[in-house]
């Protein structure tokens, strides 16, 4: 069984803490305080998670540091007050930096739910050749 540590703990409340902020500033029409808290918030958890030179190491790989550029200057264009920019060229980033990671996630969401529809869905998604979930 794996243990968490005290500090992964928290980090895992600050990163929900910041996709909430971010969310919700989505929903207030980019409300450029609550994106910026956010970002901060979920930056700072990831840190916790999985400590702050892992983090580093992550975001700076020489593979990743176009993906890692887009996804900074979005955080750096919220916190300068352009948020509908900001995101976009954030979102970006994001999808850059986590596309390995996007079928792996889609293919445990279609063993968690079963729902017929949707599981054939997001087996397509995950690149998944099986049909019997």
């Amino acid at each position: 069984m794996i243990t968490i540590t005290e500090f992964q703990k928290i980090g895992v409340g600050l990163s929900g803490f910041g996709m909430f902020f971010v969310l919700f500033g989505i929903l207030l029409y980019f409300d450029s305080v609550l994106l910026a808290f956010g970002n901060i918030l979920f930056l700072s958890g990831l840190a916790f998670i999985i400590g702050l030179r892992r983090t580093v190491h992550f975001f700076f790989q020489r593979q990743k540091l176009r993906s890692s550029a887009f996804f900074l200057g979005g955080v750096a264009l919220v916190l300068l007050r352009w948020p509908r920019i900001g995101m976009l060229v954030e979102t970006y980033g994001f999808v850059l930096l986590f596309k390995s990671f996007f079928p792996m996630a889609f293919g445990f969401l279609s063993t968690v739910l079963n729902i017929p529809f949707l599981t054939t869905i997001l087996n397509k998604l995950s690149g998944s050749s099986s049909s019997m979930v």
